[in-house]
């Protein structure tokens, strides 16, 4: 018995290995397998497919099969609000972690907010209203661990900017108004998204179009932070670079004093003139300011080198807001032209469910900027959840952070609060100091919740320059400089994208830079789907695998064979290029091959494995490609196409027109089939 089994065993290896000599010599394939038909479908079930893939595709449904109606409730409330189910697993350890975490993202946010107000051109106590209701909200409805809600400095440029071009007049009540408009529409588009689960449209945001955004946006926010770090009283409401050092070297050209300066010396007047250029900027502010930065900047390098000291930068801001109001009351620093923040109001949120226009001539411009920061919000804040779940290797559902962040704008909008999304310098002290949930948003929530209503007359005497030192150490973090080196080197065209949407931020605005972003992703899709890659294939040494004759030059072409790969789905939108590209490829290499004394080309083989679809035009394409083949006398083969297009040729009769004969399950075949019979290669 196993003597014929060992036999048998014998018998198989030498066909196989006798099947892989011929193959190597060239010879026909003892086996030509013809490309298979899927089965019919209905044209129900395929436009039912096709929905469930695109919109469906991670199957939210399917836990609710075969389930009682109040088990069917439970896990629709466990959907809605993620925090029902792992709430139940919630402990004393998990809440140590988010107790620490919790109160040290709290010492960060509550000056970052402070200064993120001055962004939105709103008062102080709107981003701290923010950051008491959102991270509240989202806890209940987000599905992240690690990230910190609250206001961002991006966002809150971006309403700034957009806000004061409808409304010039910031301190206006109708300014304020809108600003809960372009909230309330911002959760609105939000929450669409997420409950029709269009969340991929977000993702045609390429990540060279959010870096080069981010950085442009980050230059701008710290350019715009001289008027308080310099002191400068009259300070343009533009925020590009251009307006932005006009204002700064204007006021330093009226405040030097040319006359007091020429009764000097010429030896000391450039002194003189420096001193009245300080004098004009207020030499107090900037001391203030560059004092404070430089601390900033310290403490977040030694967390960067250490990242068990994460802390000291965590409560770095907090620690220069509390000494640096001190040293202006105490000196009373402010009656010699220091600015401080004067006044924050005192108390819980009041409701503005009755500010929002939902009618007049503002709510058109309410929807339009809610729709575009609600978009940016949502961009980032998802990128960031998904980031630290990765490190953490959970899963994070795209459509459920899209409904909690709708749900906690909406919210937000209706109690005095501006748009809120995840903050990615909070997040990663959150991250760093060891969350285990969302627990962690409900401790700082609670937090600014005492602030504001126990210490917020504290903050009166906060100069602004220390604001200015803890936004601008905030946003340069933005700058991801290794990012774009890193897009150069890799794509050319993704650093174009990157530096354009930079460049647009820094010298137009934010609003066209953020233009410029979309423009030039949806110009890559463009162009890889207009103009996809035709590649020339040759047959490697020794194996029947055919590559692209230009990654691997020693691939060899077929005596009397032209063997090319598209890339691509055939659409409308790229059958002519395709079947053009296809052509001067075979004149090409018609002329190359006469020219160098080999046979002319008697058949083309199109490998279609990259193919996922084909559409009419394609199929019109490729029936004007056999027409013009046969004009040269020249035969059309077709090798391994997908099972959507092998159907859609059948539909067509294509199959029938170029012949069943001619169709094969790899390059391999055909070649063995109409190839030159000998070692014969170009």
């Amino acid at each position: 018995m196993s003597q014929r089994v060992g036999d048998e065993v014998t018998k198989a290896m030498g066909e196989i290995r006798s099947g892989a000599s011929s193959r190597r010599h060239g010879d026909t394939l003892p086996h030509i397998h013809k490309v298979g038909s899927p089965p019919k479908q209905t044209l129900f079930k395929e436009i039912k497919d096709s929905l469930a893939e695109t919109f469906f595709h991670d199957k939210p449904l399917s836990k609710f099969k075969d389930q009682s109606f109040f088990r069917i409730f439970v896990l629709a409330l466990q959907s809605l609000f993620p925090i029902l189910e792992w709430g139940r697993d919630y402990n004393l350890k998990k809440f140590r972690g988010d107790l620490i975490s919790g109160l040290t993202i709290a010492s960060l946010c509550i000056p970052q907010d402070i200064a993120y107000a001055k962004l939105a051109h709103l008062d102080p106590q709107y981003a701290l209203y923010t950051s008491f209701v959102a991270p509240l909200v989202y806890a209940f409805m987000g599905s992240s661990r690690d990230i910190a809600i609250g206001p961002v400095a991006v966002v809150s440029l971006l309403l700034g900017t957009t806000l004061s071009d409808e409304i010039s007049n910031i301190k206006s009540h109708d300014y304020l108004r809108l600003a809960f408009t372009a909230t309330f529409f911002a959760g609105v588009t939000q929450m669409a998204l997420g409950v029709l689960r269009l969340g991929f449209l977000i993702d045609f945001l390429s990540h060279a179009a959010i870096v080069g955004f981010m950085a442009g946006a980050a230059i701008t926010i710290a350019l715009q932070q001289l008027k308080g770090f310099l002191g400068i009283k009259n300070f343009t409401t533009k925020t590009d670079i251009v307006s932005v050092m006009r204002s700064v070297f204007q006021a330093a050209h009226h405040g030097v004093n040319f006359r007091f300066a020429y009764k000097f010396t010429l030896k000391w007047r450039s002194s003189l003139i420096c001193l009245n250029l300080c004098l004009q900027w207020n030499w107090e502010t900037i001391l203030i300011a560059v004092a404070f930065l430089t601390f900033l900047l310290v403490t977040k390098y030694i967390a960067k080198r250490n990242k068990k000291l994460f802390w000291v930068a965590a409560i770095s801001p907090m620690i220069s807001v509390i000494v640096s109001t001190f040293f202006v009351y105490i000196t009373r620093a402010d009656k010699k032209g220091v600015a401080i923040v004067r006044h924050v109001k005192k108390g819980v949120n009041p409701s503005s469910a009755n500010e929002i226009f939902f009618s007049g001539k503002y709510l058109g411009a309410g929807i339009r900027i809610g729709v575009i920061s609600g978009m940016v919000a949502l961009t980032e804040g998802v990128a960031i959840g998904r980031t630290f779940a990765t490190m953490k290797d959970y899963a994070l559902d795209g459509n459920k952070e899209m409904m909690a962040m709708g749900a906690m704008n909406m919210v937000g909008s209706l109690t005095s609060c501006y748009v809120a999304t995840g903050s990615f310098s909070r997040s990663a002290v959150n991250y760093m100091a060891g969350c285990k949930t969302a627990v962690s948003n409900i401790v700082m929530s609670v937090v600014v919740l005492l602030t504001l209503l126990l210490i917020t007359p504290l903050f009166k005497y906060t100069p602004n320059a220390v604001l200015a030192s803890i936004i601008i150490a905030a946003v340069l973090g933005l700058v991801n400089i290794e990012a774009i080196i890193l897009l150069w080197k890799i794509d050319k065209f993704d650093f174009v994208a990157c530096i354009g949407a930079l460049f647009g931020v820094i010298f137009k605005s934010v609003e066209i830079g953020l233009l410029i972003a979309v423009a030039i992703s949806f110009a890559k899709i463009l162009i890889q789907v207009t103009r996809p890659r035709v590649a020339v294939l040759g047959k490697l040494p020794g194996t029947t695998v055919y590559r692209n004759i230009q990654q691997y030059p020693k691939a060899a072409q077929i005596t009397g064979m032209l063997i090319v790969r598209v890339d691509s789905a055939i659409y409308f939108s790229n059958s002519n290029y395709i079947k053009e590209r296809i052509l001067r490829w075979l004149s090409e290499e018609e002329a190359q091959r006469t020219a160098s004394g080999f046979p002319r080309i008697q058949y083309l083989t199109v490998e279609m494995s990259p193919v996922t679809d084909i559409d009419t035009s394609g199929i019109h394409a490729l029936e004007e490609l056999y027409k013009s083949l046969q004009k040269r006398e020249v035969q059309l083969i077709l090798a391994n196409p997908g099972p959507i297009v092998i159907e859609k040729l059948h539909a067509s009769k294509l199959t029938d027109l170029i012949g069943e004969d001619k169709i094969f399950l790899t390059v391999a075949d055909a070649v063995s089939t109409f190839g030159p019979k000998g070692e014969v290669e170009v």
